[in-house]
């Protein structure tokens, strides 16, 4: 069923390209000659002069004489030189489509490759597109639902280490209290030490966990939630400050997680990458004129992207950007290091969230 639904999806969209196609054709009034017909057309035109000049009263003398073989060699010239010409404007569109397609990238959306050039060319442009598009359409899907899964696998793992193991280390914590009150003075400090390195093993469990399933994110709202982040990754060496206003436009909860998620990426490459000493987190809601939304911005002042390679966390924030139709950038911040700028557009309709963020 998916395969014909897939094959029936295609052939609508190849028919609705050559309707639109076959419209912006009619409305210019410029009819587009396939490339067979005007290579055809022009070395017809040479012969049909040729075949002329030789049923007239043309003739080549034994030997050639000067004047007639300028006036052969001035032929052949313009033959080759149209055909070159008919050439070059056919062949250009081809090779613009193969720069496209050697540079294309389904994580990254940009600009299709114009249709233009004769009928060949504009079609194959034009299936190139469609393909472009059904293929992003088709990751982004496939990006949701791994995205999703591995959402719940988070919220498992979470829970189980607050449930389970935070539980259990609880226990070993209480159970060790009840043992240095009945030890000899001599072993008393050896478990004190075991007690310390209990709690803070527990501790570090409960950092992971609210790593892992952002429980102030669903229940604070999401300005709450950044702000905590901040705090959170606010340690030695690393300060992060951040402007987060509490009167957010309302946002789908896919959104608010996309934009905590990328925040805390982006965090977490500051702090273990970047070699910087201050961040700054910004979110701010976008006028109208820009489209509506919010604007996530992450800038630190270390050594900046440079020209490493993407690793996994980028692509990451890739694919989270494309699955809620975001734009996502990462480039130099004034003054160097690093500006991760995530626009997420604003819900269609008049979509009313549950929350709009806490007061400032």
């Amino acid at each position: 069923m998916g395969v014909v639904t897939d094959i029936r999806s295609r052939s609508r969209s190849a028919k609705l390209a050559a309707g639109v196609s076959c419209e912006k054709a009619g409305r210019s009034g410029k009819r587009n000659v396939s490339l067979f017909w005007r290579i055809f057309s022009l070395n017809a035109a040479g012969l049909v002069v040729a075949t002329a000049l030789l049923l007239g009263p043309v003739t080549v003398s034994t030997p050639v004489l000067a004047g007639e073989a300028l006036v052969l060699l001035a032929g052949l010239a313009t033959l080759l030189a149209g055909n070159a010409v008919v050439l070059r404007i056919g062949l250009t569109p081809l090779h613009r489509l193969g720069r496209a397609m050697s540079t294309a990238d389904l994580l990254v959306p940009g600009t299709r490759p114009e249709v233009s050039g004769p009928a060949e060319a504009a079609q194959l442009i034009e299936t190139y597109n469609t393909m472009l598009d059904r293929l992003q359409a088709e990751r982004a899907a496939g990006a949701g639902r791994a995205l999703q899964a591995q959402e719940r696998e988070r919220h498992r793992i979470a829970r189980e280490l607050h449930d389970e193991v935070g539980q259990t280390l609880t226990a070993v914590l209480l159970q060790l209290k009840r043992v240095a009150d009945r030890v000899p003075g001599e072993l008393r400090e050896e478990v004190t030490l075991a007690q310390e390195a209990t709690r803070a093993g527990l501790d570090e469990i409960r950092r992971i966990a609210r790593r892992l399933r952002p429980g102030v994110l669903e229940e604070l709202g999401l300005a709450s939630a950044l702000r905590s982040l901040a705090a959170e990754f606010t340690h030695h060496g690393l300060t992060v400050q951040h402007h987060i206003p509490g009167d957010l436009p309302p946002l789908a909860p896919e959104a608010e997680l996309v934009l905590y998620r990328v925040a805390q990426e982006g965090l977490t490459n500051t702090a273990r990458h970047a070699g910087a000493d201050r961040a700054r987190l910004t979110l701010r809601p976008l006028p109208p004129p820009e489209g509506g939304g919010v604007e996530l911005l992450v800038r630190d002042n270390g050594t900046g992207l440079g020209a490493a390679t993407e690793g996994a966390g980028i692509r990451g924030m890739r694919e989270r950007a494309l699955l809620i139709g975001a734009e996502i950038h990462f480039e130099p911040a004034p003054g160097g290091g690093t500006d991760v700028r995530l626009r997420v557009p604003a819900p269609p309709g008049d979509r009313s969230a549950d929350r709009t963020g806490d007061s400032p």
